[in-house]
């Protein structure tokens, strides 16, 4: 029963982890190297803005090497404990991320205000602070483009990718600082700039941490309707109810699906299955899918 096979359903038991290794290696050493010279700069200066924007980089060094560890501990087969593999450790390495992120976002803040209340304590060097946001610029458009192509289908790389542009906005800021520094002496801009980049942060960062902990609490994936799916599949000839259904997703685009058929004819139930599962590919995306056919409501879903 149910040897019915088709490319489009069967897809779903062999999902592909598309990998994004690469373009994530070489952001991270991109960074990595940039973060030091940044560093050395920074404190060679007297800079207490590009120490501070050296800082920020670090957490895209770490965001980006937690995102690559992840995806190669995510590409590990599923084995008799963990029969779903490890594509989840990648949605807790975005969790990590957003939560690093707001970290940053906080010390950039009260960097900030503390600059601001003590502005003729910090001696800034303009001309190294420019050239060297200027090249901490090119260096995150560089890793922007890189991490571009995979952020819309992982939240993890869209970890990293937030990251990355957040650090671009503090290295424009920091441009745009040392330039009104330069000609008017003006040192509060650094802290009013510095100030816009955290706000920038925070909603971005919230809505990323709401749909990685979305995905860990096994909600309904973003974008999906659970009961216009219902409603189609109640559609189709000879069922007669659908209940225990449940929709969640491992990671990323990697979605699951179960619920209960009731149809007043087992022996179709092939035929039913080969219709759901065309529904649930064309319209909705989703592949991975486990269905009980039985006679009669088991009443199950009122026992949760």
């Amino acid at each position: 029963m149910f040897k019915k096979k088709n490319t489009l359903f069967h897809e779903g038991h062999h999902h592909s982890h598309v990998s994004k290794e690469k373009p994530l290696f070489f952001a991270l050493v991109l960074t990595g190297l940039f973060f030091c010279i940044e560093l050395f700069a920074g404190i060679l200066s007297g800079s207490l803005a590009l120490i501070s924007d050296a800082a920020h980089m670090l957490t895209d060094v770490i965001g980006i090497a937690i995102a690559y560890i992840s995806i190669k501990i995510a590409k590990k087969p599923a084995d008799l404990k963990r029969t779903f593999g490890y594509y989840r450790f990648e949605i807790l390495a975005s969790s990590f991320n957003s939560f690093l992120l707001i970290f940053v976002g906080i010390y950039i803040l009260y960097e900030s205000f503390n600059r601001f209340f003590n502005q003729d304590n910090f001696a800034i060097k303009t001309g190294i602070m420019f050239w060297v946001a200027i090249a901490g610029l090119l260096i995150n458009i560089i890793c922007m483009k890189i991490l571009s192509d995979g952020k819309e289908h992982s939240l993890n790389l869209k970890g990293a990718y937030l990251e990355v542009f957040s650090d671009m906005l503090s290295s424009v800021g920091v441009i745009i600082a040392a330039i009104i520094i330069h000609f008017t002496n003006i040192k509060w801009v650094d802290s009013i700039i510095a100030i816009l980049i955290a706000l920038w942060i925070f909603p971005r960062t919230w809505s990323l941490l709401t749909d990685s902990f979305n995905i860990l609490l096994e909600g309904v994936p973003k974008g999906t309707d659970i009961e216009a799916i219902k409603q189609e599949i109640k559609k189709i000839p000879g069922i007669t109810d659908v209940h225990d259904l449940h929709i969640w997703a491992i990671t990323s685009g990697k979605i699951n699906f179960t619920c209960h058929i009731v149809n007043n004819q087992i022996s179709n139930s092939e035929e039913l299955l080969f219709e759901i599962k065309k529904i649930l590919a064309e319209k909705h995306k989703i592949t991975h899918v486990t269905i009980q056919f039985e006679r009669v409501n088991c009443d199950q879903e009122e026992k949760h």
